[in-house]
């Protein structure tokens, strides 16, 4: 009988065994795999913490202390603050860090990318006290030339007024930017080149920068993949170029002033990036002790945060809005009144509206909501009257083809 039961269980052993063996091999794979998964989460975690909201971070290197920044910062003879143009939380960054530069370098003068040169003497009115807001915005051609909500920007432009800083503007028309993308800058003759001279050819990391950029702009179009051949991405890179090289030839001449005062560049963050375009381009002027300081927004991927990005980042948290007034409503597009008519798109912000909706540079926007677009008013005060969560049709004309598209606003988050 004892051989009977051996002969019996022995095999029922060799499958208990097994099956503990199997069971502790799918429990190890499990306990690996949430450890795995956790990893992952506290990864993404760390990602979106790399640059606290509240703190300052050296990109490659890690936090560093705001009076390090500032007294850095203030012995440099230029220093470039980026933005995302309709980011609020953005402009009170660029606010506080004017003021502590300031205090540190009183002799000071604030360049803007979002005034072209023509209007500088409304500058120079406002800053004197001669006038009023809506006196300085319609000397300035605001809704022409930049079109974003002005109460972003007027802070700053109070604290310039308030503290008699000389405001510069650094950028060019938009006219001269159309001649030289269309023809090339050799091409426009020099008195139409509003004193901007030939900006120094790009890096090889800035054109390999600019590529991606250029394709996603071009998705919705035929070419979906160019090469940095192609003679249409090269007309974009010279665009820029163009802009780049004409804040730099602002900011420089500031620097000339007596006393050569702190010149501080407010301007999108992508003239700023590793150094590839306004700085490059100063540097090419003989100004290599340019400052570089960019917002971070709360959850932006670590995988950015490269050294060499800027001298140091401060982090900003997530956009929410202050008050009871609703933000007001925007496209996200730069434009102008077209020859015939319509208004003319001369860049789309990327992931705009505008962007979202398939408008595309070039562009003319001959209606919206039905009526004809006659001003360059029109198109900012249909917009403004937009409720979120409401859409918009506008009717185009895209070389000889005229498209209709919705342009869909969204609800106000809760």
């Amino acid at each position: 009988m004892k051989i009977f039961w051996n002969a019996f269980f022995a095999p029922l052993r060799v499958l208990l065994v097994f099956a503990l063996f199997v069971s502790s091999v799918s429990l190890n794979n499990a306990l690996a795999q949430t450890k795995a998964a956790a990893d992952s989460q506290n990864k993404e975690r760390g990602s979106a913490n790399c640059a606290p909201a509240g703190s300052w971070t050296v990109p490659g290197k890690g936090e560093i202390s705001v009076t390090d920044v500032i007294a850095a910062a203030a012995k440099r003879s230029v220093v470039l603050l980026g933005e995302m143009h309709d980011n609020t939380e953005h402009h009170r960054w660029q606010l506080q860090t004017l003021a502590a530069l300031h205090a540190e370098h009183p002799d000071m003068v604030i360049g803007f990318e979002m005034f072209p040169r023509r209007v500088q003497k409304a500058l120079d009115q406002w800053v004197a006290g001669e006038l009023t807001e809506s006196q300085f915005l319609a000397a300035s051609d605001w809704n022409a030339v930049w079109s974003t909500d002005a109460r972003l920007y007027l802070p700053l432009f109070h604290f310039a007024r308030m503290n008699r800083v000389p405001m510069v503007a650094l950028n060019i028309d938009t006219r001269l930017r159309r001649s030289v993308a269309a023809k090339g800058f050799g091409a426009v003759p020099e008195n139409e080149r509003e004193g901007v001279l030939p900006p120094s050819a790009p890096s090889a990391a800035y054109l390999g920068y600019l590529l991606p950029i250029y394709g996603e702009h071009e998705r919705a179009g035929k070419k979906k993949n160019p090469g940095r051949d192609d003679p249409d991405f090269l007309r974009f890179v010279e665009g820029q170029q163009l802009w780049d090289g004409a804040m730099a030839q602002a900011i420089n001449a500031a620097l000339s002033r007596p006393g050569r005062p702190l010149v501080v560049g407010i301007m999108g963050s992508g003239h700023i990036k590793h150094g590839y375009g306004v700085p490059h381009q100063l540097k090419a002027l003989g100004v290599s002790d340019v400052g570089t300081l960019l917002p971070w927004n709360s959850g932006t991927s670590c995988g950015q945060m490269i050294a060499g990005l800027a001298d140091a980042v401060f982090g900003t948290a997530s956009l929410s809005f202050v008050g009871h007034d609703a933000p007001r409503q925007r496209l996200g597009i730069r434009f102008e009144l077209a020859e015939d008519g319509g208004a003319r798109v001369l860049q789309v912000e990327k992931g705009s509206i505008a962007d979202k909706s398939g408008i595309r540079d070039s562009d003319i926007i001959s209606e919206a909501a039905g009526f004809s677009v006659r001003r360059l008013e029109d198109i900012v005060e249909i917009v403004k009257r937009q409720a979120p969560g409401t859409w918009l049709p506008l009717k185009l004309k895209r070389g000889g083809d005229t498209i209709e598209i919705i342009a869909k606003f969204p609800a106000m988050p809760k």
